[in-house]
């Protein structure tokens, strides 16, 4: 990755310029236009300026100075000392509009139309996504299907890869048990060792803050990007970041929670803390804050899955905010829209399972409500139409709608016995297959009886 041209200092630029050019400047700043997209200088410097007596050093003088007034001090720093800051840009405030109106879950989470069971089917399956997403950006390179059928079926997990991707789903599930509890570092030493047990070179580094300055954050092509901060600072470094994470909405000076979450996964990834894992600790954390803080949807989205199909632009975030003098609205412009499109995919993913349960129930109709089929069962035959293979296990399919044994055995039976699933024997156990030929078995069920029924 290339790593983006550090802006020209204010000082020097101030240097530069002329004094009756710089009242000129500032008595017509409003024609440089809107600063709307808040771009870096390594951008802004390409771009034509919004008037052609305007260079780009006064444009971005004008920028710098107008971004400085609206800036808010973060009790968190960089490796220098300075403090990081941040400003509530135009795109940011329409993005906290955005997650506040659809993060908080009532339009969910309190619907009466959705299923509580469908609910927490979704909720699992989300928890896999971010596990498995979340460790192919660190790196595992377990294919999807084998990652499910292990979390799925509650096997152990068979080489490094899998063990990254079972340790994070054990991460995400421990956090939620979490939330109600003030952030400390041995909390953050403990969500850590669940990610990483069995994961790293040195088992003395999992769940412990690094104790050397050796770790260095590379591209994949060996460009050096980032130098942590020193390991000796790390305990204040962490200390301060648990003081933030843990400030309320009555504590001075206010910063809105979507922000502090934000910030939190920047911090962790900037602090660098452990030898390895950050990144995965520091999305868990981003969740641990969220769901904390009343934004319980998150649980229901996977920001990894956004992250993974941009991880250079997840990277250039944390560049820019660097080589920028330590402002992190950079940061928290990308990781917003992250948010905001995951909200999005959630609530594409209800309509169209709303969509395919209406097409199941029409494909069912009276017989549905013959044998009385739930929400459950539904679900399953759907995945079923839609082309899965892998074989159903009482084991996996209680583990995917987080129901009791003899319930997810009943379900299976009872669709066994209604010959929408085969039934064979394996071992001690049983795995259930949906025939080749479900759809039509399902049309000829449907058809009433010889007596209406």
């Amino acid at each position: 990755m290339k790593i983006p041209a550090s802006p020209p200092s204010l000082p020097a630029l101030l240097s530069q310029i002329k004094p009756e050019r710089f009242a000129a400047l500032v008595q017509e700043r409003g024609r440089y236009g809107a600063d709307l997209r808040y771009l870096h200088w390594d951008e802004l410097r390409h771009r034509p300026t919004p008037s052609p007596d305007l260079t780009h050093e006064e444009w971005w003088l004008m920028l710098k100075l107008g971004r400085q007034n609206q800036a808010r001090l973060l009790p968190l720093r960089d490796k220098f000392g300075q403090a990081f800051i941040y400003v509530l840009a135009e795109p940011i405030l329409k993005s906290l509009r955005y997650i506040d109106r659809h993060a908080g879950g009532t339009d969910v989470l309190g619907n009466p139309n959705i299923d509580a069971g469908e609910r927490d089917r979704y909720l699992f399956n989300q928890l896999m996504e971010e596990a498995i997403t979340s460790s192919q950006l660190e790196g595992a390179s377990t294919t999807r299907r084998v990652a499910e059928e292990m979390l799925r079926s509650g096997r152990d997990p068979r080489d490094h890869s899998e063990r990254m991707i079972h340790n994070n789903f054990a991460a995400m599930r421990y956090i939620r048990t979490i939330t109600g509890a003030p952030l400390t570092p041995d909390a953050l030493c403990a969500i850590h060792k669940i990610a990483t047990q069995g994961t790293l070179k040195n088992p003395d580094e999992v769940g412990a803050f690094r104790l050397d300055d050796e770790v260095r954050v590379m591209d994949d092509r060996g460009t050096l990007l980032h130098v942590p901060p020193k390991a000796s600072e790390l305990a204040e470094r962490m200390q301060a970041l648990c003081d933030f994470a843990n400030q309320t909405e009555d504590d001075e000076p206010y910063c809105h929670p979507v922000v502090r979450a934000t910030l939190l996964h920047f911090m962790l990834g900037y602090n660098h803390p452990f030898s390895d894992g950050n990144g995965r600790t520091a999305r868990a954390l981003f969740y641990w804050s969220m769901v904390r803080q009343g934004y319980h949807l998150m649980e229901y989205v996977s920001i990894s899955e956004i992250l993974r199909k941009a991880p250079s632009q997840y990277m250039r975030a944390y560049l820019h905010t660097e080589t920028d003098a330590g402002d992190a609205t950079y940061f928290m412009l990308f990781h917003l829209r992250v948010i905001e499109n995951a909200l999005k995919s959630l609530h594409i993913y209800l309509a169209q399972k709303n969509t395919e349960l209406q097409q199941i129930k029409s494909l069912l109709g009276a017989f549905r409500e013959r044998e009385k089929l739930n929400l459950r069962q539904l679900a399953l035959l759907i995945g079923a139409l839609k082309g899965r293979t892998e074989p159903y296990t009482i084991e996996s399919h209680q583990r995917s709608h987080n129901v009791a044994y003899a319930t997810a055995r009943q379900d299976l039976l009872h669709l066994a016995r209604l010959g929408l699933l085969d039934e064979q024997k394996k071992g001690r156990a049983f795995e259930y297959f949906a025939p080749l030929d479900l759809k039509i078995i399902i049309g000829n069920l449907a058809k009433p009886g010889p007596n209406g029924h």
